[in-house]
């Protein structure tokens, strides 16, 4: 296949990607702005209208920031393919560093930090102009600027000894080297979950045992009752970034931590932060943790037997600009074409996410009720609708928007499940 080909197919298949993603985000928009101010039937007695109108603005003006990020990084990607510059610059990498390694590790640098600084407008207007608008934001510049620069190294730290480390393994293994490298990475993510919240998370945030009082003791009650093995219950300052609420769970093995923003902790009730992690909790007693895990790595697998079988393709190089095969050429137009190639697939792993969510919403209605006194599919429906409300989430997508791209289902469908969870066939046990 010719380069001109190649390029050719690529373009084409970026701008299908761009132009599905545009149709159903103007279909969202359409539909948000038709129900602005309006209250689904389901929730008019939970949410007002101010709070639905907070809701289709922050959602609309979401979107309309989204009509120019997106296809601004289209065109960015697709005019540096077509114009040569990843060749340009691969060439300014080689006068700088012979050692194949270095100057990939250049390259790949540069491309990372010219992406970062054309993303940087937009990033600077969502978090201080959009956010603050909508009273989310309570990020500083220097807490920004701080939270690029510790990135950049960690990123530097982490990604300068993998990419070593793939380049040992290409040149020394032989020809089932995307074997090892691929079993050799997914080792290195298990440590990195590890680490992360022992290590890299408390560089960005701060976590502080959570108080001893009634909330801590429901909470060590109901994770020892379901058997959840946990290192520690743990506020993190989320207050410091923004109003936005959440809580996870992080870690594996004995390093997996609860974690609850202290703005979730301060705003909601003991049975509805219980039931928000009775549901998380749901997600590893269900093993959803676990399949997720092994998916990764099975495409893990599938990636680098990809890119086992794309280096050799000469022509693949030069569509790209680039003047001769190299290793940090193929991770970068792998890395390009492997979004606008599979962007179909992405309603699967959607509804897949989604089936998970409505399990883990019924596990946490059950295991509420079931060992405490109180009625966890109310705690829960409850709870869900304050943080919809706390983080002004979307009332009326579009069916065919969140069908395609919702990990969870709308407020609406949870509550729905959660009041006839029966049919769903499952227990906490």
């Amino acid at each position: 296949m010719k380069p001109e080909l190649i390029l050719t197919l690529y373009i084409a298949l970026a701008l299908l990607d761009l132009a599905w993603t545009l149709v159903l985000t103007v279909l969202n928009y359409r539909n948000v702005a038709a129900h602005r101010g309006a209250v689904p039937e389901a929730l008019r007695r939970s949410v007002g209208e101010e709070e639905a109108r907070k809701s289709a603005s922050y959602s609309m003006a979401k979107m309309r920031l989204s009509f120019v990020a997106l296809p601004l990084g289209t065109a960015i990607v697709v005019a540096a393919s077509a114009s040569g510059a990843f060749g340009l610059l691969d060439a300014w990498a080689g006068g700088l560093a012979a050692d194949p390694y270095w100057r990939g590790a250049l390259f790949l640098g540069a491309v990372l930090v010219a992406q970062a600084l054309l993303s940087s407008p937009l990033s600077v207007y969502s978090t201080f102009v959009l956010e603050k608008r909508f009273g989310f934001n309570a990020t500083s510049p220097g807490t920004y600027l701080l939270d690029i620069i510790k990135s950049a190294l960690l990123s530097a730290l982490i990604g300068l000894p993998l990419l070593r480390l793939l380049y040992a393994f290409i040149d020394g293994v032989g020809a089932l080297w995307w074997l090892v490298a691929a079993a050799a990475f997914s080792l290195v993510n298990v440590v990195l979950s590890i680490l992360y919240p022992l290590v890299i998370a408390p560089l960005f945030n701060k976590f502080a045992p959570l108080a001893e009082g009634g909330l801590k003791t429901r909470i060590g009650e109901l994770a020892g009752g379901l058997g959840f093995r946990t290192s520690g219950i743990f506020v993190m300052d989320g207050s410091k970034r923004s109003k936005h609420s959440n809580a996870y769970f992080t870690g594996l093995g004995r390093a997996k931590r609860i974690v609850l923003y202290d703005t979730l902790v301060s705003s909601m009730g003991e049975d509805e932060v219980l039931a928000v992690l009775a549901h998380e909790m749901g997600h590893e007693k269900k093993k959803h943790v676990l399949k997720m895990t092994a998916v990764s790595v099975a495409f893990s697998f599938l990636g680098f037997w990809i890119l086992s079988l794309l280096m050799g393709w000469g022509g693949l190089y030069a569509a790209f600009g680039f003047a001769a095969p190299s290793k940090h050429a193929i991770l970068l137009i792998l890395g390009i074409v492997s979004g606008p190639a599979t962007f179909f697939l992405t309603p699967a792993f959607s509804l897949w996410s989604r089936k998970h969510e409505y399990e883990a919403d019924s596990f946490s209605a059950e295991a509420l009720s079931s060992m405490t006194s109180s009625d966890g599919a109310a705690a829960l429906s409850s709870a869900l609708v304050r943080l919809n409300r706390e983080n002004a989430s979307n009332l009326w997508p579009h069916p065919l928007y969140s069908f395609w791209y919702y990990s969870h289902p709308t407020l609406v469908e949870r509550l729905a499940a959660i009041a006839d969870r029966g049919k769903l066939g499952l227990t906490a046990r």
